[in-house]
C-alpha cells in the first residue's frame, strides 16, 4: 500500500447519473442492481453487493451483488454481531486481508473466491444503519478519499429512499387493512 493518494474514478458526471437513479427509480431491485454493477464498474473491483439489515433475524441479507458468485453469497449467515464492522461504527471499514482478519465470519470462502479485500460502507438513515454496500477485490482496495466520501453520500440516499419505500409498504398494509373493516367501523376515521 503507497501512502500516495490514488487518483479519482468517480466525478462528478457519475454522482449525478447515480443520484438521479435513486431519486427517481420504482423499482428498488433494478436500482440495486445498477448501483452494485456500477461501483464495481467504476472502481475496477471483482465485484459488489448490497446486504440490507433484518431487525428480527438481526443479519445482512444480500438483496443485489455484481461479480460475486451464489456459492460465496450462500455461504452462510452474515450476522452483525461485530463491533468494529461498519455497521456497527456507522462508518466505512477496509478490510486488507480477509484470509487473516479475525472480524471474517468465512475466510475461506473469500479465500475460495479468491477475494482478498473488502469494503464496507454503510447505507444509513436518519443515522441509522439499514444496511452495507460491500466492495470486494481481488487486492487490496485503495480508494480516493473523495471518491469515498461520494460513496458514502450515495448510501446515505440509497437508506432514505429504502426507508421510504419500507413506508409506504407499511401505509398500503395499513389501508388494505382499512378496507376490510366492515362499513359501521370507518365512521369517524
Amino acid at each position: 500500500m503507497t501512502d500516495q493518494e490514488p487518483n479519482r474514478r468517480f466525478y462528478l458526471k457519475e454522482f449525478k447519473s447515480i443520484s438521479l437513479a435513486i431519486s427517481t427509480y420504482e423499482d428498488l431491485p433494478l436500482l440495486f442492481n445498477h448501483i452494485v454493477e456500477g461501483l464495481s464498474r467504476a472502481f475496477k473491483v471483482k465485484g459488489c453487493c448490497l446486504m440490507l439489515f433484518d431487525e428480527r433475524e438481526k443479519q445482512l441479507f444480500t438483496v443485489s451483488s455484481y461479480g460475486i458468485s451464489e456459492k460465496y453469497q450462500n455461504k452462510g449467515p452474515v450476522f452483525v454481531d461485530n463491533q468494529y464492522s461498519a455497521f456497527f461504527t456507522g462508518e466505512s471499514v477496509l478490510i486488507e486481508n480477509l484470509a487473516s482478519d479475525p472480524r471474517v465470519q468465512y475466510p475461506e470462502a473469500a479465500t475460495e473466491e479468491n477475494i482478498v479485500s473488502m469494503l464496507s460502507i454503510p447505507v444509513k438513515t436518519k443515522g441509522v444503519v439499514v444496511g452495507i454496500i460491500r466492495m470486494y477485490h481481488t487486492e487490496t482496495i485503495n480508494l480516493n478519499s473523495e471518491d469515498l466520501d461520494s460513496i458514502s453520500v450515495l448510501a446515505m440516499q440509497l437508506g432514505l429512499v429504502i426507508e421510504n419505500n419500507g413506508l409506504k409498504n407499511f401505509l398500503e398494509g395499513v389501508k388494505l387493512s382499512i378496507g376490510s373493516l366492515p362499513l359501521h367501523m370507518l365512521k369517524g376515521l
